[in-house]
């Protein structure tokens, strides 16, 4: 990991450089995994400069109340909800709320998936090494999510790589994924748009589209 800030121009040239930092992976039976929205243009870059598919694992946040951006916990894959037990005890979360939100989550991610790749059955890892991608992580609660649901799946290996996250993002993920790689780690760590010169929020449209683009070329 490099230390210090460093800033990326937008999704695809950070995609192109960890593209570069995962090039030993290359030749292994890989599967790259994008997470959406904004991952998915970072996946695609990897994907490509490494001749390996591209695929989606679809997290959503569950936010708190009042608050959507503040992350009390993520569901990803069958429904399986990854919740922080002492955030929502200390904001006096309502079991009620959580039940409601992981039930809004999953719908989403159906919704998600069908506009993003029709009905083609989730992706098949058994066996294969995983390049698990974001454009970054804050919190990790969604990442961490993706993570477990893809470790039921049966890959070989789950390897987690984002352009950017704070330090101690590493220690979050020890025992979930089996490597964790991380272009730069800079403090103070606010939000992941901080590190890129462009940083637009990503449509479905987009990630369609880059999905199109890139099956059609290979």
């Amino acid at each position: 990991m490099t230390e210090g800030l460093s800033v990326f121009q937008n999704r695809v040239s950070a995609g192109r450089q960890l593209a570069v930092a995962l090039d030993g992976f290359r030749g292994e039976n890989l599967l790259v995994l994008g997470i959406p929205r904004g991952g998915v243009l970072v996946a695609a870059e990897v994907a490509q400069a490494l001749g390996a598919p591209l695929d989606l694992i679809i997290p959503r946040k569950i936010g708190a109340p009042g608050n959507e951006e503040l992350a009390i916990g993520a569901v990803a894959g069958e429904g399986r909800a990854i919740i922080n037990s002492g955030l929502v005890a200390s904001l006096g979360v309502p079991e009620e709320y959580i039940k409601e939100q992981v039930k809004k989550a999953i719908d989403e991610i159906d919704r998600r998936r069908r506009r993003y790749i029709g009905d083609e059955n989730a992706p098949d890892v058994g066996n294969k090494v995983v390049l698990l991608v974001d454009d970054g992580l804050a919190t990790g609660y969604t990442a961490l999510a993706a993570a477990k649901a893809v470790r039921m799946l049966g890959p070989r290996r789950i390897v987690l790589a984002v352009p950017v996250a704070p330090a101690d993002a590493a220690a979050r993920f020890e025992g979930v994924v089996d490597e964790f790689i991380c272009l730069s780690t800079p403090e103070p760590f606010f939000a992941v748009g901080q590190f890129y010169s462009e940083f637009h929020q990503v449509t479905d449209e987009e990630v369609v589209s880059r999905l199109r683009e890139l099956r059609a070329a290979s």
